[in-house]
């Protein structure tokens, strides 16, 4: 197997991060959190031009027709500068479940809005701070309608459709259903995280109009497929992030002067720093094990996806941590943008599940793997 990238798909990471820094990504970043907006319009409209959250989509259905190796190059380039846009929610979550399990109808509605950018999804998954469970779901769909309350939703506020996990009496079990934000029975209010550049919110449903994706009662199922797919792209935001983190603290260490030399000359300051390059090596390389087994359809997916989400997750608190502290008591300071990474490390960390959940996940999956074999 090789896991390197095609020369294509190099240059288009080249072109990805080249874009990203002309248009101060970072920044901007920034600029959200300090700011009243939820995300950068701007930048997101220029990201749609270029055909982004539509590179996974297959061209009959609006999209640019690409693939899952050449999202994951994006994705690792937007996660290096944090780029503060709804790409996540949408494309690896919202777009993902209306390619996975979407009628014919649905993709034909929904799937050429998503890939231009003119339509922004996200999944509604979470109840509180509890893990949802199948059994734990309260909210509920009832005869062609939803109700309960979602929170938090990552990129709620802004989305104008989600994908909705219920509790479905007639059909039993989970039901994954469409709903529209903008519609009638639909309440959202924003919540505060810990990073503001990625807004949640609360979502109030009341008696919502929805409509099934995927076979009724099979939801549960169906997103813990969808979760395993977003896990390996969101690896690589992951990945980039934690990069980015790596080369801050490297830089700051070989221009910050203590008696005389640079602090990266001291033991202590080279071994947190060796200690976080392999721990970025070795997500990467489950990444790049994710990104195959997703590109492929290979039957190894659920496991390379809880690798590669357990330990990007780690390596990318790892590095937000000691780039903090390798710029000393600066690094604490809103100045410096070592707690935009922080932030952003924190936050991804909790998105998709705790990283507790993914690790008791891939032990389940060995486990049942070597018992088949």
């Amino acid at each position: 197997m090789n896991f390197e990238f095609s020369d294509e798909q190099r240059a288009l990471r080249d072109q990805a991060r080249k874009f990203l820094a002309d248009r101060g990504a970072l920044d901007r970043a920034r600029q959200v959190l300090e700011g009243g907006a939820s995300f950068d319009r701007g930048l997101w409209r220029e990201m749609a031009e270029m055909g982004w959250p539509g590179t996974a989509v297959p061209e009959p259905d609006g999209g640019a027709g690409f693939g899952y190796l050449e999202l994951c190059v994006i994705a690792e380039e937007l996660g290096r500068t944090l780029a503060p846009t709804p790409f996540a929610s949408s494309v690896y979550l919202f777009t993902e479940a209306v390619l996975l399990h979407g009628s014919p109808a649905q993709r034909r509605r929904l799937l050429p809005a998503l890939a231009s950018g003119e339509t922004i999804g996200c999944l509604a998954l979470a109840e509180g701070p509890r893990p949802p469970t199948p059994d734990g779901l309260t909210t509920r769909m009832r005869d062609g309608r939803v109700s309960g309350v979602k929170v938090p939703v990552p990129d709620g506020d802004v989305a104008g459709e989600a994908v909705v996990a219920a509790a479905d009496d007639a059909a039993g079990g989970v039901t994954l259903c469409l709903v529209d934000l903008t519609g009638p029975g639909v309440r959202r209010e924003a919540v505060a995280t810990v990073d503001p550049s990625r807004p949640h919110a609360r979502v109030q449903l009341e008696a919502a109009p929805a409509e099934p994706l995927g076979a009724p009662g099979q939801g549960w199922a169906l997103l813990e497929r969808l979760l395993d797919r977003a896990a390996v792209l969101l690896a690589f935001e992951q990945v980039g992030g934690a990069e980015a983190a790596l080369h801050m603290a490297r830089d700051y260490a070989l221009g910050r002067f203590a008696f005389g030399r640079p602090i990266g000359s001291f033991q202590a300051i080279k071994h947190k720093l060796a200690d976080v390059y392999v721990a970025v090596e070795l997500a990467r390389s489950n990444a790049y094990y994710g990104a195959w087994a997703l590109s492929t359809g290979a039957p190894e997916l659920p496991v390379a996806a809880a690798v590669a989400r357990v330990s990007a997750s780690e390596a990318f608190a790892h590095a937000a941590r000691e780039n903090v502290q390798t710029h000393g008591g600066m690094g604490f300071t809103w100045e410096f943008d070592c707690h935009l990474y922080y932030r952003r490390a924190e936050l991804l960390g909790l998105q998709l599940g705790s990283v507790r959940r993914w690790k008791e996940a891939l032990i389940a999956r060995v486990e049942a793997a070597r018992a088949a074999s």
